[in-house]
């Protein structure tokens, strides 16, 4: 039978299950990556595992995210991981060497290839012909470990790519960003999307690790690209050239839904505060003034649009008025730019050039002023994200961003006279692995040193048959990760400490919720639609269970933050019905008996309103090992459990 290469790549590292849509597989996993922001927990919880070795072919420990020092907590954190990776048997790529998806992409990523990471972003390695899946820090760690990961296969939608990128001020970006325009940031969900049809040859190979890398903003489990021409010269231009291998989908092929798009018809398009699907042309929204331009992340710092934003900047000056800042991807990228001259052309108009780090994107420094606005060719413009709450951030390309910066408002490029010339790709990279560190053979001699704020992995005990609990936070559709576990300087350095940052669980929601959690010895949150989207970051799950959270209740969840309850043993409940959700009120009681048997045979649990005198009905919709996982208290009590049997 034909299959797409979704299905391809998936049969290929198949472990168990049977990859239809709606079933529960398992597959082998090649690559996991980590970032340091969630890095170490995932490195904390595999040493709670008990395992000496880690059992994938290729892990990676990047350093990219905490690179304010501050104090002594970012820099200990920085030390756990090197000294982690060492002896335990993973590559570490050291702070400034750059952002992991950039990095992963230049020397690790490979088609046909599976690669799991603990940031949402990993299917930025999409774009090569990998399945990169985006996850939790604990499912890196049982991968770690030996476990094959264990999703529900997705529904592949075929991304029918016609025309070519040819007109002026449109970039990959754009195609990303119509897709998100008719789809919105929940129609992803349960879906791979796999892009193929004559268009795609006329893409780049960094061009389409763009579109895969934003595709998580869709709520997608990933995407992916084939493995072409494209992909052989990028290849062999990073001198990897025997990692390439051709991998399309079958002649005759199908997909479960279908979207097309002319490259050649799209205009230059932007994200309007406060969510990367609230899309419009650029010139549907002129006229604001511009207090910030930042040009970079893990979604647009690759060479060629360094390149690029340099050959804008020639001759011209940043407006006064605006503040620009410029974020190379990698050390490689940072070095080409630096040796052609591209960087003092940079620096010569006015732009501030930042370490390659995720800085801005995640909130790490660069907020606007207050009630500024930003013009980012990032991919998450949520709300307070860019660390100023009343800021109002836009996403476009970054050519397009550029352009504003120069004009000193939104403006549509091509209104202002200025030639956007195409950026060829290099014959051959800038090639310096100095800042990957390969595991040493005499690992166990190796001492893991952890700081005084690196403290141990909270768990509880097994699921018990009857909760309590009251109705703590009601929330609305579309709440992120970022509203349940903030980011930014004052937070991140605490991701090692649990005590520590579950003080700020959604603090800029509601900031008495922790004291109210605690006084209240935990409780059950209420949420709408596509509760928890955005960032892996485990952090939203696993602080609100430390504060004894017992249940998220909601219309329904985002993936990855849905399997990190599991992980950490919260309940996550559907509501069966959308009048329930209207029916719940904060500081409500709640009541859930008999959830042992519920849970293991598979039935709606039913829940009692003690407050209002009402019962109303729930699902479970987990496979048949989350049930397992929950009645354990957990992944880590369960996988635990396994290695000691």
């Amino acid at each position: 039978m034909a299959m797409n290469l979704a299905q391809k790549i998936i049969s290929e590292h198949l472990v168990s299950g049977t990859p239809e849509t709606g079933k529960a597989i398992a597959i082998r996993i090649d690559q996991t990556l980590t970032q340091d922001a969630t890095g170490t927990m995932a490195y904390l919880q595999f040493e709670a595992i008990g395992v000496d070795r880690i059992a994938v072919p290729l892990a990676v420990s990047y350093v990219d995210h905490n690179m304010l020092q501050s104090d002594f907590r970012n820099a200990d954190d920085h030390k756990y991981l090197r000294t982690a990776a060492a002896r335990y048997g993973a590559y570490f790529s050291a702070p400034g060497n750059g952002i992991c998806h950039q990095v992963h992409l230049e020397r690790f990523a490979a088609p046909g290839a599976t690669l799991i990471g603990s940031d949402s972003h990993t299917p930025t390695a999409g774009g090569m012909g990998s399945i990169a899946i985006g996850v939790g820090g604990l499912d890196i760690a049982t991968t770690m470990a030996g476990s094959p990961l264990e999703i529900t296969m997705p529904k592949v939608v075929g991304v029918h790519l016609t025309g070519e990128l040819t007109r002026p001020w449109v970039t990959a970006m754009d195609v990303i960003l119509e897709l998100l325009r008719r789809l919105t940031v929940k129609g992803g969900v349960g879906r791979i999307m796999e892009y193929y049809g004559d268009g795609v040859a006329t893409l780049t190979l960094t061009q389409r690790a763009t579109i895969t890398n934003m595709g998580a903003e869709l709520g997608a489990t990933t995407s992916v690209f084939p493995s072409d021409e494209q992909t052989r010269t990028y290849l062999k231009a990073q001198d990897r050239e025997s990692a390439w291998r051709p991998m399309a989908a079958d002649n005759g092929a199908t997909y479960d839904e279908s979207v097309e798009i002319n490259l050649s018809a799209l205009p230059p398009m932007i994200a309007k505060p406060h969510g990367p699907d609230n899309v419009v042309q650029i010139k549907q929204v002129e006229g604001a003034k511009v207090d910030q331009v930042c040009v970079g992340s893990c979604t647009n710092s690759s060479y060629p649009v360094m390149k690029g934003v340099a050959k804008i900047l020639q001759g011209r000056n940043v407006a006064p008025t605006v503040s620009m800042t410029v974020t190379p991807g990698s050390k490689q990228v940072f070095q080409m730019i630096a040796k052609e001259g591209d960087m003092a052309t940079m620096i010569g108009a006015g732009a501030r050039i930042l370490e390659s780090a995720c800085g801005p994107c995640i909130g790490m420094g660069q907020a606007p002023p207050s009630g500024g606005v930003s013009i980012r060719s990032f991919n998450r413009n949520f709300k307070g994200r860019s660390g100023t709450a009343d800021a109002n951030v836009y996403l476009c390309n970054p050519f397009a961003a550029t352009a504003m910066a120069i004009a000193g408002e939104i403006k549509d490029p091509r209104e202002l006279g200025i030639e956007v010339e195409a950026t060829e790709q290099p014959e051959a990279y800038a090639i310096n692995d100095a800042g990957i560190i390969p595991p040493p053979a005499d690992y166990q001699n190796v001492e893991v040193i952890k700081g005084p704020n690196i403290q141990p992995v909270p768990s509880h005990g097994e699921l018990p048959d009857r909760i309590e609990g009251q109705v703590l936070l009601k929330v609305e559709d579309n709440i992120t990760t970022d509203h349940i576990m903030p980011a930014g300087a004052q937070v991140l350095p605490l991701r090692s400490n649990i005590p520590a940052i579950s003080e700020f669980v959604f603090r800029n929601v509601d900031p008495s919720f922790a004291e109210r959690a605690k006084k209240m010895g935990g409780g059950i949150i209420i949420g709408g639609e596509n509760y928890g989207q955005g960032s892996s970051r485990e952090h939203a799950a696993l602080a609100p269970m430390y504060l004894g959270v017992t249940a998220v209740i909601a219309k329904s969840f985002a993936r990855i933050h849905h399997t990190n309850l599991v992980n950490f043993g919260i309940l996550p409940l559907v509501f069966a019905s959308g009048e329930a959700y209207d029916e719940v009120d904060p500081a409500n009681k709640l009541e859930l008996d008999g959830l042992r048997h519920r849970v293991e045979a598979a039935q709606d649990i039913e829940i009692t309103n003690v407050t209002k005198g009402c019962r109303f009905r729930t699902q479970l919709c987990v496979t048949d090992r989350q049930r397992d996982i929950l009645l354990a208290g957990g992944l880590l009590p369960f996988t635990k459990g396994q290695v000691t049997s």
